[in-house]
């Protein structure tokens, strides 16, 4: 195991997909993690989560903070090296957009607050594809030069809280002595360590109970979970990655790519996967009902290529085929559980 001179590094929305990948990661290194949970009755959820990749031990702990709120924050980066930080609300039923939106940018100007206060090394934080992206294709790659406008019509509210975030951290940050990196992924998939939220991973598992009945010409750039995991601990060392974004993604797959992986390569698993393909037509009277859609419609046949030349370069990073990572993604929720 790496000597990392049992650095304790703070892990904001632990109890999470992506908190749960890189808690595992770091204890692997030899990192004393503490997490952040909104309530820490779900700490023993978390150990046993984590504890399908590697023990716990003395090398986690809980503290109880909440992005909406400001205590618990000072408590919790108190002795830290650094902060991953990971947690950003995916909106809930019957939330408005303002209070997304705010919880997204005020509770990221929380932990940076209290990381500075604290006199913490770097943060790395979890932003996403979605705050660099332009209303129109580019006929060019997207890279981290790039910015999604916050203001452009039909932006969905949680594309616009991601945006709002990034540019409060970097604006919050300038000339502080703590680092700023910010990481920006695709869809994130890949195996869950047990069954929770589901984020972007019900796409998959709504694939597996034939939802919905026809395939729209939408395309995802997908990212793992645990290179995701993975890229997050390189940047929260290597000197290079100090003021920097980095997109992180692999290949883009189509729904009907991704159906099609699923039926290959998971048998009796995939059986009510379905395979007919959505016209555009009914993809946009669907979204006169479906939130999600209504959200994807803007993108409907159409992709756009992302640069990760800059992560491969700094930070190494080389993603696996997406469809091992939605295949991987699928058998997870199969069979409830990851320990590959």
């Amino acid at each position: 195991m790496p000597q990392t001179g049992s650095k304790t590094v703070l892990v904001t929305g632990g109890t999470g997909f992506v908190g749960r990948w890189a808690i595992a990661r770091l204890i692997r290194r030899g990192y004393l993690v503490r997490a952040t949970v909104r309530d820490l009755a779900r700490e023993s959820e978390l150990r046993g989560a984590v504890a399908t990749q590697k023990e716990t031990g003395k090398y986690l702990t809980a503290v109880a903070a909440d992005l909406t709120a400001d205590a618990g924050w000072d408590e919790a980066v108190a002795g830290c090296a650094y902060v991953l930080h990971i947690a950003s609300p995916l909106g809930s039923a019957g939330e408005s957009d303002k209070a997304l939106i705010a919880a997204a940018r005020d509770g990221t100007l929380r932990v940076l607050r209290a990381a500075s206060a604290a006199g913490v090394a770097r943060v790395v934080m979890t932003s996403s594809t979605a705050a660099c992206t332009p209303a129109g294709p580019l006929d060019r790659a997207i890279d981290e030069r790039d910015w999604t406008d916050p203001d452009q019509p039909g932006l969905a509210a949680y594309r616009r809280s991601k945006v709002l975030a990034e540019r409060a951290a970097w604006d919050f940050m300038a000339g502080r002595k703590t680092e700023l990196t910010t990481i920006l992924p695709g869809a994130i998939f890949g195996p869950m360590l047990k069954r929770q939220r589901l984020g972007s991973v019900a796409i998959i598992e709504r694939l597996l109970h034939g939802q919905p009945p026809a395939l729209p010409r939408l395309a995802f750039n997908i990212t793992d979970v645990r290179e995701l995991a993975d890229l997050h601990i390189r940047a929260m060392t290597e000197p290079a990655a100090a003021g920097q974004r980095f997109i992180a993604l692999g290949e883009a797959l189509w729904y009907g790519e991704i159906a099609a992986a699923l039926k290959a390569r998971l048998g009796a698993g995939a059986k009510r996967v379905p395979t007919r393909a959505m016209p555009d037509v009914a993809a946009r009277a669907l979204a006169v009902f479906s939130p999600q859609m209504k959200a994807m419609l803007p993108l409907l046949g159409r992709t756009q290529a992302f640069s990760t030349e800059k992560a491969r370069r700094v930070l190494g990073y080389n993603p696996r085929p997406a469809a091992d990572t939605v295949v991987d993604c699928a058998r997870s929720l199969v069979g409830g559980t990851w320990a590959g």
